[in-house]
């Protein structure tokens, strides 16, 4: 009977710990490390403290650097908003990717298909929880490029772009129905974008609250967290409404600066975004699961000028020449910074040249899994760890269709870039000599201009869905390049977000 007394005794205390302490990690039992993804919306290569930002405050970010891994040569998927996302979720470059544009809603070629793969698939078939908190614009309700049907077992924020301008929506998406927020618009259309007259739930703060709940709820179990705030991108409507496109409850740290409003706002915004990474890092050394979770930081492509801000005053691209929409480094040459306590090396810096599409490949080797055939991915975990030599890509690879078309490729030290797209003059710059692509040194060296005619020929497969704007067809190989108008527009003018 004391027996069976004491038993019950160390049985109380144990359940009483557990109540006590929560529910404890089980990374130990299964090996599966966790990993968060967070993708910032229109961040400059310089726009942080880590990467030389000397007047914007991103301290969480800079420590993050310091705690782990900064990249200095890491690029975006593409140079505007949806394609970057679908090279990011596919593995695969603009030449060979499913959405290589901004367009439409109502086109139906800005989603994602049945039979796409996606990182989020990836981690589902190694039993993680998933869940994307953020901005999609990969497919709307009912489509087929829905999160939910794409590997995500969670989806709340913006399915639509133009919706993602606006911070004080009506309402925002859950899974696959409208959630309700307080504020009352001045402006809105049936997508959601436009700007509000009455101010009370700021878009960002909601879904950080929403992601922070999710990762309470699954810390038990391996997960991975999709995080894709949309600051600091415009609210392009409120730009050309009111003025100034950079909207956030605050200016806190730089109300007092006697710079205009729209960069007040600007810096305000990405230093929100700052302290939000700060709370779920802290929420990770909370829960016990600080070492045994990959956090990865970036940004969908360059710095805009879409708010009214000035460019000039916080210098957002760096050393870079270019911004979004340009195929020079400043406007697909990204942040990248990597942490994982006790796995990666404190405050390295690694100068390997990958992209966004080489997360594919690098999720599959992480959860043991083969990398499926077809595929313009390299794992970069071996440079993440320092315990490998770390593979190279012979070439890294964009287009853009806007603006006539350009494209560009970057082979060792040397980057060409095309435009007009397929049929235009060929610039080189040797960027381990001139980051800042001052020095064209194509007449030079016709020897690299005929290799980089040559993989830009071979990169691009066509796709009769994406044509480029404003040229005619292409008598070499009967493309049509005919010019499509892109979904942000009610009147002319083709916007890239």
């Amino acid at each position: 009977m004391q027996r069976i007394r004491r038993l019950s005794l160390v049985m109380l205390a144990s359940c009483t710990a557990a109540w006590i302490n929560g529910p404890q990690p089980p990374q130990a039992a299964t090996g599966k490390p966790n990993v968060i993804l967070i993708l910032a919306d229109d961040l400059g290569y310089g726009d942080l403290g880590c990467y030389g930002q000397q007047l914007i405050q991103t301290p969480n970010l800079d420590r993050m650097a310091t705690e782990g891994m900064r990249f200095t040569q890491f690029y975006a998927g593409s140079t505007v908003c949806a394609p970057s996302r679908s090279v990011l979720m596919t593995g695969k470059h603009m030449g060979h990717t499913r959405v290589r544009g901004n367009a439409s809603r109502i086109s139906g070629i800005q989603t994602l298909r049945k039979g796409d793969r996606t990182l989020a698939h990836v981690f589902k078939d190694a039993g993680y929880a998933t869940a994307l908190f953020g901005k999609w614009g990969l497919g709307e309700i009912g489509s087929e490029g829905h999160p939910k049907a794409m590997g995500f077992d969670e989806f709340f924020g913006y399915l639509n772009q133009r919706h993602a301008h606006n911070y004080y929506p009506s309402f925002l998406i859950r899974n696959g129905t409208k959630y309700p927020l307080r504020n009352v618009a001045e402006v809105e259309d049936e997508e959601g974008a436009g700007w509000a007259r009455q101010k009370v739930d700021y878009s960002h703060d909601v879904i950080v609250e929403k992601a922070l709940e999710w990762v309470e709820l699954n810390r038990v179990k391996p997960f991975f967290l999709y995080l894709a705030p949309t600051l600091p991108h415009a609210n392009n409507e409120a730009t050309r409404g009111v003025g100034n496109g950079q909207e956030v409850p605050d200016y806190g740290v730089y109300r007092d600066k006697s710079w205009p409003a729209p960069d007040k706002g600007q810096a305000a915004m990405i230093s929100r975004l700052d302290r939000d990474l700060g709370r779920l890092l802290g929420r990770l050394k909370e829960y016990g699961l600080d070492d045994n979770t990959l956090v990865l930081f970036s940004s969908d492509n360059g710095p805009h000028h879409e708010g009214n801000n000035t460019p000039n005053l916080f210098r957002p691209g760096g050393p870079l020449r270019g911004m979004k929409r340009s195929l020079y480094e400043g406007g697909i040459r990204v942040p990248f910074v990597a942490r994982w306590p006790g796995r990666i090396k404190k405050g390295k810096s690694s100068n390997h040249a990958g992209y966004f599409g080489d997360l594919f490949g690098t999720v599959c080797e992480l959860t043991g899994q083969k990398q499926p055939a077809g595929l313009d991915s390299i794992s970069f975990l071996a440079e993440l760890r320092g315990t490998a030599k770390q593979a190279k890509h012979d070439f890294l690879y964009w287009e853009f269709y806007e603006q006539g078309g350009r494209q560009a490729v970057r082979f060792g030290n040397h980057k060409a870039i095309r435009e007009p797209m397929f049929t235009g003059k060929i610039s080189l710059y040797d960027l381990s000599k001139d980051i800042g692509e001052t020095r064209d040194i194509a007449a030079k060296h016709p020897d690299l201009v005929a290799k980089a005619t040559r993989i830009m020929d071979k990169a691009h497969i066509n796709d009769p869905a994406w044509v480029v704007q404003g040229q005619a067809a292409d008598a070499r190989d009967g493309r049509t390049l005919t010019r499509q108008v892109s979904g942000e527009e009610k009147d002319r003018t083709i916007r890239a977000k």
